[in-house]
């Protein structure tokens, strides 16, 4: 297998691991209220070796240190909206900012801010929508790591 092939199979690997992890995480927290680290703390190291070994084999570096990039700035950023806001995002959304960073930031800076900003505008959707229809009090928890997974899908979807 030539190392285009290989970096073509680990990039897609990555991609598919992390749609396996999305939907499964989502079906968590929807109905727990969690984001298990056993699942999330793997997946963000996994992704960023996978993701990380495809460029090296494929010789181009800059991928993945957009991928690393991106994990931290995303992690970064919930770090600093948890530490303003304590009762507004979980400690297992600040983790999981790693992960969706990663897979952001390796489609690049513009899927990475894409995606980033869909996860909340999605998120604050569908909370008004239940606010809307009573179905939820401004006390009602509700899980916004669905929404960050799939804001992260339609980063490099969209943008």
């Amino acid at each position: 297998m030539a190392a285009a092939d290989a970096s073509q199979a680990l990039t897609a690997s990555a991609h598919v691991a992390f749609l396996a992890v999305s939907l499964m995480l989502i079906r968590i927290d929807v109905f727990e209220h969690r984001l298990p680290d056993v699942i999330v703390l793997p997946t963000t190291a996994g992704l960023a070796a996978l993701l990380a070994l495809a460029a090296a084999l494929d010789g181009d570096l800059a991928p993945a240190g957009r991928a690393a990039a991106g994990g931290l700035v995303l992690l970064g950023l919930y770090v600093a909206l948890r530490a303003a806001a304590p009762g507004g995002l979980g400690g297992g959304d600040v983790k999981l900012a790693a992960a969706v960073g990663v897979f952001l930031g390796w489609h690049g800076w513009l899927p990475l801010a894409v995606g980033a900003a869909a996860g909340f505008v999605l998120g604050a959707v569908a909370a008004l929508a239940v606010l809307a229809t009573g179905r939820a009090s401004r006390d009602t928890h509700i899980a916004f790591g669905p929404w960050m997974l799939i804001g992260a899908w339609t980063g490099p979807l969209v943008a």
